[in-house]
């Protein structure tokens, strides 16, 4: 299963290096300028930045895992972007392998 959001912000490439540097002191992350990989132990999130913004997908083998991916991904750039107050609406597809 999948589920995508974008936060429309200016400062998509400083909150996807946060991300991942912060999630890389724990697990597995690939980074690259403008995209970036968290290899959870349950799921990935895929991090894209441009300059509209930030755009995340996250991936899981079933409904209950990926919920728990997004609210992991969710808390942490709510905290890193506090000052922006991100409000995401993720976008689920139903089907899509991890």
């Amino acid at each position: 299963m999948k589920a995508s959001t974008f936060f429309t912000t200016e400062n998509a490439p400083r909150y996807l290096g946060t991300l991942c540097k912060h999630f890389g002191h724990k697990v597995p992350v690939t980074q690259e300028p403008g995209a970036g990989r968290i290899e959870l132990p349950f799921g990935r999130c895929e991090l894209r930045a441009d300059a509209t913004g930030l755009g995340l997908t996250a991936t899981a083998s079933d409904r209950p895992t990926l919920d728990r991916i997004i609210d992991v991904i969710s808390s942490h750039l709510d905290r890193f972007a506090f000052r922006e107050n991100p409000e995401l609406t993720w976008t689920f597809t139903e089907g899509a392998k991890a």
